[in-house]
């Protein structure tokens, strides 16, 4: 089984931060699969560590209002596009993310709320009929 996962639940230093979302579940559940682990964000050529930002009127902004949305929807195509080649089976993504975000993302006032709504990159995969799930659920 290939599965395509958010890079930082596998440890990748790629959060906005700088740090990682490490999943043990993630961890365990992937073994024995083939896994390409992916950043979209920086795919899309945004650094680390960078300013969080969130989807504000379909626009990803971050929080001192720069429009890196072009950054973001590049990643997410790049991301797409390997996914596609490497016929992945299931995507494994990061909870509540503007790029990997499975149901909910933060609502765009950057105030910790959250509403029902997908990334970026999670919406692209659905939209190409790829299974995703997010990685709370595992």
């Amino acid at each position: 089984m290939r599965i395509l996962v958010s890079a930082c639940l596998i440890g990748g230093l790629c959060k906005y931060n700088g740090k990682s979302n490490r999943s043990e579940r993630v961890r365990r559940y992937l073994e024995g699969a083939e896994i390409i682990a992916v950043c979209p964000e920086v795919m899309g050529g945004l650094p680390i560590p960078r300013t969080p930002a969130e989807i504000v009127d379909g626009i990803v902004t971050t929080r001192d209002g720069r429009d890196v949305d072009a950054a973001f929807r590049r990643g997410a195509a790049m991301a797409l596009d390997l996914a596609l080649k490497k016929s992945v089976d299931l995507a494994i993504l990061q909870s509540r993310s503007p790029s990997c975000g499975v149901r909910q993302v933060y609502d765009g006032t950057f105030s910790g709320t959250l509403i029902e709504g997908r990334g970026i990159f999670a919406e692209s995969l659905i939209n190409h009929g790829i299974t995703v799930i997010d990685a709370e659920d595992i």
